[in-house]
C-alpha cells in the first residue's frame, strides 16, 4: 500500500521551534509528530511513502529512511500554493490502484477496518463546532453527495481531517489534472484537494466517510501540549529512578538522566536530557536538553535546551540557555 504524505509547511506558529526542526519532526509524547503517524500507516499495510517536502525537506527524508523500512520517493514542494497542488506534484505516482493521503501535521486514531477493504473511496471525518474553518462532506444514505471547501454557511458540521483513501489514484490525477491545468480553479487562492475530490463525485465516482474519533493537532505550543497529554494516557512509558517521584502519564525516553527530580504528569522526555533537582509537569523536554534546579509547568524546550533555577512556563528554541538567578560575573 502506498501513502502519500505532504510535509512541506514551515510551521510558522511553532516558532522558534521551527526555525530549526521541520514541524513533523518536533517530538510529542516520545516521538516526533511524523514518528507517529508512519507507525500507524504500517500498521495497516503501507510499505511505501511519498514525501512533498519543503522547508527543511532534507532533514524530514533523513528521518523517515533512517528510522523505518520503507521504500521512499522523494517530491519537492517550491511553492505552497495548496494540499491539491501538494498532492499534483507526486503525479508520477498516481498510476493507478488503491493509495492513502495523509497529512504530515496531525496525529490520528481510527480504525481502517472495512475502509482499505471497502473498494470505494473514503474519506476520514469529524463532527466539528466551526466548520467554516475546513473543507467539508455531505453524506446521504452512507454516501457522500457533496465535497466544499471552506464554506460559509456549511451545510454540515463534518469536517475532512486529512485522512483520504483513494480507490483509484489515476482517477485522482485526472481530476486534479483538470482542477490545475485545464480550469486553473483556486479557492481561496490555493488549489484544494476538496475541489478535485468534487470533480470525482460529479463523474459518479462513489465515496463514503470513516470516522476519526482522536484527530490531535500539533499546530501551535498549546495545542502541541494538549496533543502530549492525549496521547500519553495511552502511551506511557515509565522508567522508575532512585530519588524521583515519577507521575504517570510519562514518555521517558531511553538514555535520559534523572537525579532528584519530579516528573510529571503528562510530561514527555527526549533521548539524551538531563533533569536535575527540577519539578516537571505538563511539558515536552527534546533530545539533549537540560533542566537544573527548576520547576516547569506548560513548557517546550528544544533540543539541546539548558535551563537553571526558574519557576516559569517557557517556550524556547534550540540550543537556548536560560539561567535565572546569578549575577552576570556568575555566567
Amino acid at each position: 500500500m502506498k501513502a502519500i504524505i505532504p510535509v512541506a509547511g514551515e510551521g510558522t506558529r511553532l516558532r522558534p521551534h521551527t526555525h530549526t526542526t521541520p514541524k513533523v519532526l518536533i517530538h510529542v509524547a516520545g516521538k516526533p509528530i511524523l514518528g507517529h503517524i508512519l507507525e500507524r500507516l504500517i500498521e495497516v499495510g503501507v510499505d511505501e511513502v511519498v514525501l512533498i517536502v519543503g522547508y527543511r525537506g532534507q532533514q524530514v527524508t533523513d528521518y523517515v529512511t533512517g528510522h523505518y523500512n520503507l521504500k521512499v520517493h522523494v517530491v519537492r514542494q517550491e511553492k505552497l500554493l495548496g494540499l491539491g497542488h501538494a498532492i499534483y506534484l507526486a503525479r508520477d505516482y498516481l498510476t493507478g490502484g488503491p493509495g492513502l493521503i495523509v497529512l504530515g501535521d496531525t496525529v490520528f486514531e481510527c480504525s481502517f477496518k472495512g475502509v482499505l477493504s471497502g473498494g470505494v473511496c473514503s474519506i476520514g471525518v469529524k463532527e466539528v463546532e466551526d466548520p467554516r474553518r475546513f473543507g467539508v462532506v455531505v453524506v446521504k444514505e452512507g454516501f457522500i453527495t457533496d465535497l466544499i471547501e471552506k464554506p460559509d454557511p456549511p451545510p454540515s458540521n463534518l469536517a475532512i481531517v486529512g485522512l483520504y483513501f483513494i480507490q483509484d489514484t489515476a482517477v485522482l490525477r485526472a481530476a486534479l489534472e483538470k482542477l490545475i491545468i485545464e480550469q486553473d480553479r483556486r479557492t481561496k487562492g490555493e488549489y484544494q484537494l476538496t475541489d478535485a475530490l468534487a470533480i470525482m463525485l460529479r463523474q459518479g465516482v462513489a465515496m463514503t466517510t470513516f470516522p476519526v474519533e482522536g484527530w490531535y493537532d500539533c499546530g501551535k505550543p498549546e495545542t502541541l501540549l494538549e496533543t502530549n497529554r492525549a496521547l500519553l494516557t495511552t502511551k506511557s512509558r515509565l522508567v522508575p529512578v532512585e530519588g524521583c517521584i515519577i507521575r504517570e502519564p510519562v514518555y521517558i525516553s531511553d538514555g535520559v538522566t534523572l537525579v532528584d527530580s519530579i516528573i510529571g504528569p503528562y510530561v514527555s522526555i527526549a533521548e539524551g536530557s538531563q533533569i536535575e533537582q527540577s519539578i516537571i509537569e505538563d511539558s515536552i523536554i527534546n533530545r539533549n536538553s537540560t533542566v537544573r534546579r527548576a520547576a516547569l509547568k506548560g513548557s517546550l524546550l528544544g533540543d539541546s535546551s539548558v535551563v537553571e533555577g526558574s519557576f516559569q512556563s517557557l517556550n524556547v528554541g534550540d540550543s537556548a540557555q536560560i539561567r535565572f538567578g546569578e549575577s552576570p560575573a556568575e555566567i
